[in-house]
């Protein structure tokens, strides 16, 4: 078997078991934490963009600000992103973070820009068992229930996570690394927050939605970073 068949092969398993958990009730999620003063992260970029585009994956870009001291300010980074890359250097059990990383359902890190790697942490996700989630967005607040299916008892040390973000953004950038390159962005996030656990006895959760974005996530998570469930909804407003 040749080395170009035996990738094919790896991939067509990989999206297979993907589409399995798709099929299970929710969607993977993959995080990048990216930056555009990183000459590194545009490979990564374009990665997590051929992966937004599968239907099995909740693909979303955390762009952190530690970058932005070295000669360009990233428009999307943000001190949030950054502390949220640094737990999971914690609760992963890395020494640094770094760019571009990306997370695959809380559980498995690999550098962004690597296919191979990224491919062998979706297929290791998609054996992942899955907490049904359903997310609707009216009148600027959230409501997150548990699916037919789930145990809102065993969900109860969980906590959801709300996350906005823009499908897409096409931007310049000035200085830096990345100095004259033109940048598109995909899944950018533009703001989240933890918003507790769902109730024990009905399974749901009601929370504002204040962010002013293209779609909004709910992510169900354990303490330890695990993702237990997802679903994504179209935010209202501008």
């Amino acid at each position: 078997m040749t080395k170009a068949l035996a990738a094919l092969v790896v991939l067509c398993l990989a999206l297979a078991g993907a589409s399995a958990t798709m099929a299970g009730g929710r969607p993977i999620v993959v995080e990048l934490f990216t930056s555009e003063g990183c000459s590194s992260c545009p490979p990564a970029d374009a990665l997590l963009a051929e992966l937004a585009s599968r239907p099995d994956i909740l693909a979303l870009s955390f762009h952190v600000d530690y970058w932005d001291r070295l000669g360009w300010k990233d428009p999307f980074s943000s001190a949030a992103a950054t502390a949220r890359q640094q737990r999971y250097a914690e609760l992963l059990g890395i020494g640094n973070v770094y760019t571009p990383q990306v997370v695959v359902d809380g559980r498995w890190q690999a550098v962004g820009s690597d296919r191979g790697e990224v491919e062998r942490a979706l297929a290791a996700a998609a054996s992942a068992p899955a907490a049904p989630l359903r997310l609707a967005v009216t009148d600027g607040r959230a409501h997150v229930t548990l699916g037919p299916g789930a145990d809102a008892a065993d969900a109860g040390a969980a906590a959801v996570l709300l996350v906005a973000f823009d499908r897409r953004h096409v931007d310049s950038v000035a200085r830096g690394e990345n100095e004259g390159r033109t940048l598109t962005h995909v899944d950018a996030v533009r703001g989240f927050a933890e918003i507790g656990g769902v109730d024990r006895k009905t399974g749901a959760l009601d929370a504002p939605a204040p962010w002013h974005a293209d779609r909004l996530a709910a992510i169900l998570h354990a303490p330890d970073g695990r993702v237990l469930g997802a679903a994504v909804a179209d935010l209202n407003g501008p």
